[in-house]
Formats: structure tokens, sequence, C-alpha cells
């Protein structure tokens, strides 16, 4: 199983504040995987504190 997490940070990469913003978005959806069976299939889109989402968080079974 792979564990893929994906964020587009846009062209100004969250507008010049990707550290911050790339560890807030680790902390929360981090903090919310014990939600989820993290089997093959399961995943979610990811916001931005604007709540924008910015990308996708997905179990696959890919190698």
């Amino acid at each position: 199983m792979k564990f893929i997490l994906e964020v587009d940070m846009g062209d100004t990469a969250f507008d010049g504040e990707a550290v911050s913003e790339l560890g807030r978005i680790l902390r929360y959806w981090g903090g919310n995987l014990h939600h989820y069976d993290l089997k093959p299939g399961d995943g979610s889109p990811i916001y931005d504190s604007a709540y924008r989402e910015v990308g996708r968080w997905s179990i696959t079974t890919e190698p």
C-alpha cells in the first residue's frame, strides 16, 4: 500500500507562507487519520487555512 499526500501551493507558494501553511496542513490532517481505516480507497480532500481545497490524501495499492 502507499499513502499519497498531494498539496498544490499555487503559483505563490501560499503567498510566501508555505512553511506555516504546510505545517498546519500536516498537523491537522495527520491528527485526523485515526478516523480512517487506512485501507486502499480511503482518502480525503485537503483544505488550507482559508478553507480552499488544495489537495488530497489517499491510500492506494500502487507499489
